[in-house]
């Protein structure tokens, strides 16, 4: 058998032809359509040139280019997506012969299996008898007939121009000539006065820093309190020429020196508002004029919270950052905080303003604030409060504060429920307060450690750790511990006894007398006897109650082993640690009281229940409906009479006066929204004059004047459906509220 390598080349170089004869063919197909554009175009630039006008055969020129161009980019776009795969599949789709295998001859040899380069050898076969004429055919009818439209067009740009150039030199002979050399020259119009060009110029106010500019529309938008100037030149000295604004007096327009047939007027602005030119009595069109308010500055608070708690321990710093931006410029800001200390009658408040480290330098339009407040600065302590809010001033009359923020630093000798408000007796007890004081006390020391000789700190750290020694027994005698007998491994609860040694300075030992069995033996049955001969039986603590208190023992015992041997920075986390614990304790203490409250006596059996007697029952069968007034009944009323003049219906007498009320009506919803009612406006205008020439009113004007009073109109509420049996009349419900007053 041979081997189909040698059907690579030829098969490749048939693929190869397929696409060249394909784009070539491709490329005189865009040449056609290329010269079927470019043919009336150079006709027309030709004609154009011979007239005179240049910019036109410049255009043309262009236009010419760019259809080239744009053939040019078709076919680099067909050649880049004519592939030889794409080739193959063509084939595939034209020729079944090759049984869809033509992308075969696109892969190596080497890649393909047995069976596959069996098909890739039939396949090369098959592929060498197609012709790549057929195979790379393109439609040329498209372009053919693009070129006999171009030539087509191209003739009638020749003759055209030539046919109208002769009609119009012949036509004027016979309008200007007449047979009497004599007769006079017919007496022209009169040229009406009319504006030939009008500026504006707007001076923006000192507090936006923006020079002065112009507008090109007659409606535009200035800034409140800017100064807008209107320059009108006329084709003729006039009588008067008036600026009216609004339901305002008219401003007159006084005439400029040294300029003929020019007239300005200027106006400081402060709201919008609609307005029209009147030039010899005759009124312009209208026009918008809207007025673009200072906004005051904008704070945004990103940190801290409405709320935020500093728990005990936690570094009393707050970090406040903001985002200060104004639409024209930040003036300054500052912070106003308040300091409440104490607590009922004897709270004081101390009020300061705090800079921020932020520079206004040149009126900036944002700044970000990023700034940290140290409360202990500010003179707080445990249980004081910190009221604060930032305050900002743009560069005009605008001013913006902030809610106020509250920040609270945690104090531990405050209970956190409100049962305690009703009880007689006093919650906490002064000796609750002992080991706040002793944490404190320690940070102390560990804060002047290095500045203390070591004589003197062991000594200091040692009466703290005597001040634990004395809390611990205070806190003792609720368990029975008024001496220190107990106190060691037999006080500790379950699961805090470990971590003791027989060096921990505790005593393990059995009591005397007894043998480490027997002590074994009474730690087994003591959960299971009623002691009442020893000291820790008489407490009056639940058992949960009494094994958190034992543990806080434990704790404080453990801070004041490492206080007495002047490690106090190791004591201190179990010295956190029994405060949480009786803080915990004193919530769980708590007793709570149900309140009392009113307890209706008894009801008494009903003396006439189910007799029917229904004399003592009055029926009320009063009944009020209300219709609301229907809103802007001017307009409703316009509205009727616009549908009725649509219809023919001859104008009345008053129908132009109601049109100028409505009008107003409309003139306010134009301030707010020029887009939508300017046009209205106007047209209304128009049919008024109509209607008061006793013309034919405008008919366009009339239709859009009807959609814009609907637009204007509020959306009228459904009315309730009407009730059609006997047993909706008996509803319950709608009875109910048919009864209302």
């Amino acid at each position: 058998m041979n081997h189909p390598t040698s059907h690579t080349a030829p098969t490749a170089t048939v693929l190869q032809q397929v696409r060249a004869q394909y784009l070539q063919k491709k490329a005189w197909l865009y040449a056609l359509q290329a010269v079927a554009v470019g043919l009336p175009l150079a006709m027309w630039a030709f004609r154009s040139w011979q007239h005179g006008t240049g910019e036109a055969s410049i255009g043309a020129g262009i236009l010419i280019v760019l259809s080239i161009g744009f053939q040019v980019v078709r076919w680099r776009e067909v050649r880049k997506k004519t592939s030889l795969l794409k080739v193959a599949q063509h084939l595939n789709r034209k020729y079944p012969q090759l049984e869809e295998s033509a992308e075969l001859l696109l892969q190596s040899e080497t890649e393909l299996g047995l069976l596959a380069n069996l098909q890739r050898q039939r396949t090369a076969e098959a592929v060498a008898q197609i012709s790549t004429a057929e195979a790379s055919q393109v439609n040329f009818r498209n372009g053919w007939l693009m070129l006999l439209a171009g030539l087509i067009l191209a003739v009638i740009i020749w003759f055209v121009p030539a046919l109208v150039r002769v009609q119009s030199s012949a036509e004027p002979l016979a309008e200007e000539t007449v047979a009497n050399v004599n007769a006079p020259v017919a007496q022209p119009k009169a040229i009406l006065p009319a504006i030939e060009q009008m500026h504006l110029r707007i001076s923006p106010p000192a507090y936006t820093r923006k020079s002065r500019y112009a507008v090109t529309t007659p409606s535009f938008k200035a800034e409140v309190g800017a100064k807008v100037e209107w320059t009108v030149q006329t084709n003729q000295p006039i009588k008067s020429l008036q600026l009216v604004l609004g339901n305002q007096k008219p401003v007159p327009l006084r005439a400029v020196a040294g300029q003929a047939h020019t007239y300005s007027a200027a106006i400081t602005v402060t709201q919008s508002t609609l307005y029209h030119l009147q030039l010899n009595g005759q009124n312009s069109d209208f026009y918008s004029m809207e007025v673009i308010p200072d906004e005051a500055p904008v704070l945004t608070v990103k940190k801290p919270a409405q709320y935020t708690e500093i728990l005990f321990g936690e570094p009393q710093r707050v970090t406040v950052q903001a985002t200060l931006q104004d639409d024209y410029g930040l003036k300054t800001a500052d912070l106003v905080a308040t300091v409440a200390k104490g607590e009922g009658e004897a709270v004081k408040f101390r009020e300061q303003r705090i800079p921020l480290r932020v520079s206004f330098n040149g009126q900036p339009r944002q700044v970000q604030l990023n700034q940290t407040l140290n409360l202990q600065q500010l003179g707080m302590t445990y249980g004081d409060e910190l009221y604060f809010y930032l305050q900002a001033y743009d560069n005009h009359r605008g001013y913006t504060r902030t809610e106020a923020f509250l920040v609270e630093i945690e104090d531990t000798t405050i209970v956190e429920t409100m049962d305690d408000m009703s009880l007689g007796v006093a919650p906490n007890p002064e000796y609750f307060r002992s080991q706040r004081q002793i944490i404190i006390d320690t940070e102390k020391l560990i804060q002047e450690q290095k500045s203390l000789t070591q004589p003197v700190f062991a000594e200091r750290s040692n009466n703290i750790g005597v001040d634990q020694k004395l809390l611990r027994l205070r806190y003792g005698k609720f368990l029975g511990e008024e001496f220190e007998s107990n106190i060691g491994k037999a006080a500790l609860p379950e699961g805090l006894a470990e971590g003791h040694s027989a060096d921990d300075g505790h005593d393990h030992s059995p009591k005397q007398g007894e043998s480490e069995h027997q002590t074994q033996m009474n730690e087994l049955l003591d959960p299971y006897l009623h002691k009442h001969d020893q000291e820790e039986a008489a407490t009056f603590f639940e058992p949960a109650i009494k094994a958190q208190l034992k543990g806080a023992l434990a704790q404080m015992w453990e801070a004041e082993l490492r206080l007495r041997t002047g490690r106090p920075k190791e004591a201190l986390p179990f010295e956190y640690k029994a405060l949480r614990m009786l803080k915990d304790v004193q919530q769980k203490s708590r007793v709570y009281v149900k309140k009392s409250g009113f307890e209706p006596p008894p009801l008494k059996e009903p003396e006439k229940r189910l007799t029917g007697d229904l004399t003592k029952v009055q029926t009320v069968a009063l009944r009020r409906e209300e219709k609301p007034e229907a809103s802007y009944p001017v307009v409703r009323q316009a509205l009727q009479r616009v549908e009725s003049l649509k219809q023919g219906t001859k104008p009345k007498a008053d129908d132009a006066a109601l049109l100028e009320r409505t009008g107003q009506e409309l003139g306010k919803a134009a301030v707010r929204e020029p887009g939508q009612y300017l046009k209205a406006l106007q047209d209304v205008r128009h049919v008024v004059q109509d209607i008061r020439a006793q013309r034919a009113v405008c008919a366009d004007c009339l239709l859009r004047v009807e959609s814009a009073l609907h637009r204007f109109l509020p959306v009228s509420e459904k009315r309730a459906a009407k009730r059609t049996s006997a047993a909706t009349e008996k509803n319950l419900a709608q009875d109910y509220f048919n009864r209302l007053d």
